[in-house]
Formats: C-alpha cells, sequence, structure tokens
C-alpha cells in the first residue's frame, strides 16, 4: 500500500473507536481518531468497567414481555420510559420482541459469545505493557440471589452461559457472606465465576491511557464536532467538523448511540436506539467488596473503583436530546443500602450514558453495503467495554485483508437493509 491507502479515519474514541485505531496502526495503517470529546468520555467514561464473559446473554429473552410491566411498575424497578417518547419507539420494540423467541436468542448468544469470549486476554493485549495495563485487574464476578428459586428462575441464562464455555461455582446459604461478608444477609444463594473474568477500577482511564499511548505511537487525535461525512464520486471525500473539512481516505464509523445519523447520511438507516443507563459512585462508602457484584433482581453492577464504589445499570428510554433524570437513577442507592446495609449514602456522583442498541442486541461490525471504504463498528449495547479491543482487532483484519479470527457475517448491516 502506498501512503494515501495506507491513512485511515476513526470516528468515535471511546472503547470501540480506540481499539480500533490501535488495531489498524499495529497492522501498518496511518490512523486519525476524531471525536468531540477528549478519548473516554460518554459511555467509556461511567460504565460498569466489567471485563467479564458471562455478560454474552442478549437483553432479549423469552420471558421478557410478561415481565416488563411488573420492571416498569416497580418503584425500584430497573427500566423506566419516557412516555411521550413511546411511539418513536414502537417500530423498534416490535423488533426487539421478534428477537426474543428462544431460537433467536440461542443465535444471538453466539454471537455475543464470539465477540465476549477471551475478553480479559484481549484487553491485555491491547494494553501490552503500556500505561493501560494499570487498568486491568483479573477479578472473580459475583452474581447474587435472595434464594435458590430466584437462582433457578434465570437457569435459562445460566445454560446458555455452561453451553458456551462458562465455568461456575454455586454458593449458598452463609457461604455468600463467607465470600463477601458485607452483603446483607437476605441474599442467600450466589453465581461465583472467575476463570478469564476481570473489570477495570477506572475504564475512562484506561481508555485515555490507551489513546495517549496509540498518539505517542505516531496516532493522531482531533477533538471536532463531526456534522456530516461528504461522498465525491461514490467515494467518502472528507468530514465536515466544527473545525473545518477534515480529507478522508477510509473511515470507521465507531461512535455509539451517534452512529445511526451517519449510517443514515450514507443510505444505511439503521434502528439504533439510546437506552440511557446511570451510575452513581460513592466516594467514601466504608465497605470494599473484594469483587464486582451483579444484582441480579436489580439489573445493577457494583464495582470497587479507583474514584469511589460503582452502582452502574438500569436502562431508561427516552431519546439522545433529554436531560438525565436523576430521580430514577436514585433507585440505585435504595438498592445499595438493601444490599449493604452497613454503607455510607452521604457523598456520591451520578452520571447518565447512552448505550447504542439495536434490537437484536447484536453490534454492527464489518464494511458498508453502499461504499466499499467505510467500516462500522458500533451498537454494543452493554457489551462495549467488555468486547471493544476484540472488535477492534477483527475489524482491523478485515480492513487489512487478512481473515478476521471469527466470522463477520451476524453483524453485518445488511441485515437491516431492506431488500
Amino acid at each position: 500500500m502506498n501512503r494515501k491507502q495506507k491513512e485511515i479515519t476513526v470516528l468515535g474514541a471511546g472503547i470501540v473507536g480506540i481499539s480500533c485505531a490501535i488495531n489498524l496502526q499495529r497492522l501498518g495503517f496511518i490512523v486519525t481518531v476524531v471525536d468531540q470529546q477528549e478519548p473516554g468520555e460518554g459511555c467509556s467514561f461511567g460504565n460498569a468497567g466489567m471485563i467479564a464473559p458471562c455478560a454474552m446473554i442478549p437483553i432479549n429473552s423469552p420471558g421478557l414481555l410478561t415481565k416488563a410491566p411488573a420492571m416498569l411498575l416497580d418503584p425500584l424497578g430497573p427500566i423506566a420510559i419516557r412516555w411521550r417518547y413511546l411511539p418513536k419507539m414502537l417500530s423498534w420494540q416490535f423488533k426487539f420482541l421478534q428477537n426474543c423467541k428462544t431460537s433467536k436468542v440461542e443465535q444471538i448468544t453466539d454471537g455475543l459469545s464470539e465477540l465476549t469470549s477471551g475478553a480479559l486476554e484481549e484487553h491485555q493485549r491491547l494494553a501490552a505493557n503500556g500505561a493501560g495495563a494499570t487498568w486491568i485487574r483479573p477479578s472473580p464476578y459475583l452474581y447474587i440471589y435472595e434464594s435458590a428459586a430466584a437462582l433457578a428462575s434465570e437457569e435459562f441464562q445460566w445454560r446458555l452461559r455452561r453451553d458456551r464455555g462458562i465455568t461456575t461455582r454455586v454458593l449458598h446459604g452463609n457461604e455468600v457472606q463467607e465470600f463477601e461478608p458485607a452483603i446483607d444477609s437476605r441474599y442467600q444463594c450466589a453465581v461465583v465465576m472467575e476463570d478469564g473474568h476481570g473489570f477495570s477500577p477506572d475504564p475512562s482511564q484506561l481508555v485515555k491511557a490507551l489513546a495517549s499511548q496509540f498518539q505517542s505511537d505516531g496516532g493522531r487525535f482531533i477533538q471536532a464536532d463531526v456534522q456530516q461525512v461528504e461522498i465525491v464520486n461514490q467515494k467518502p471525500n472528507s468530514l465536515i467538523t466544527s473545525e473545518g473539512s477534515l480529507a478522508l481516505q477510509r473511515l470507521v464509523i465507531a461512535a455509539g448511540a451517534f452512529s445511526g445519523k451517519f449510517a443514515t447520511q450514507l443510505g444505511e438507516s439503521v434502528p439504533l436506539l439510546a437506552e440511557r443507563g446511570y451510575h452513581i459512585t460513592l466516594k467514601d462508602s466504608g465497605i470494599t467488596p473484594r469483587c464486582p457484584i451483579m444484582n441480579s433482581a436489580g439489573k445493577f453492577v457494583t464495582t470497587p473503583m479507583n474514584p469511589g464504589l460503582r452502582f452502574a445499570g438500569l436502562a431508561e428510554f427516552s431519546g439522545l436530546t433529554e436531560k438525565p433524570n436523576y430521580h430514577f437513577a436514585k433507585r440505585l442507592l435504595a438498592h445499595a443500602k438493601i444490599m449493604f446495609p452497613k454503607i455510607n449514602l452521604d457523598d456520591f456522583t451520578e452520571w447518565m450514558g447512552n448505550r447504542p442498541s439495536l434490537p437484536d442486541s447484536l453490534p454492527v461490525i464489518g464494511q458498508s453495503s453502499n461504499f466499499e471504504q467505510i467500516f462500522y463498528a458500533f451498537g454494543h449495547q452493554h457489551v462495549g467495554f467488555l468486547s471493544g479491543p476484540k472488535t477492534g482487532r477483527i475489524l482491523a483484519e478485515f480492513i487489512a485483508g487478512q481473515k478476521p479470527s471469527i466470522d463477520l457475517s451476524p453483524y453485518s448491516i445488511q441485515r437491516f437493509i431492506k431488500k
């Protein structure tokens, strides 16, 4: 390749975009990353920090339709919808429910498992021996339940995990508190996963360290608001940004929940929805759990981080432009007190981010169906931080003309293109 053929631009400086940039750089490309924010902001700033291959289970599930009304009505439930937004998401909801059939869930889990397997090693490989390695920690991961019956009610999901190589160990009764003394005694059952799991004590700092290494190795970062991808003679010609026009040779769109508008500009409209997630980080909680903990009933994760103890989760549907609903986020504080009776809730910060969600819970990874010089890496929903490094590696392999280490067809944008 000559110099122009080696030039490629990545739109997005979160974990997915930076992972694409580093992997392309390692394959000999001259890479520029563009984002309106500094690297490691957006969802890469506020996620739960989990590196957990067991998270290959999609939100789509066979029993969700019957459970959703109770979740919405529960004052501590994990879901909220701003009702004026409901008409705008009806088409998305219809497609989402079509993917809740058992056979579909099995297929989606296979697709997610391909992306999440080996996630800890992928993160370590991406960070190599650089500063990013400081922000990656192998760790057990604990799922807690109030009873054995509650665990049994999720046997379908645990079977999906076991069938795809996740090793588990079940704790009963006092074994739960022996494993983690801070947990309230009401939780009488838990599942421990250890092999291949881990977390980041500060996911934003991890991405910033990776971005810094990328720039030290010759990569370029431009902070600018991208408004449009300009096409000339059926090829990407430039990015129109708040800082002027930026010439293009090839382009990767990895802009999370904001990727949909660029795909639409390129004639490839996708049903990408902003599913808003929240976190609350307690600066001085008074407790330090030994590892991240998933509260299965509350659908949130507790992660011991450098900034404090983070409670992250919930799902709110209200669009990209609405202000955060921090009253909804306060549910995490109520759950924290139930889960850890001795916790101190006095000093905390709040955050909201937009998860990029598609109705089949699989991301779009691969080549545009309209422009051979444009590629996509977005829509990772709840597994962006987890699967970002592997996404970056397999897409870079594809762009470089190598055979990707996994089949990219389940993630093709063509599944959304009307024939």
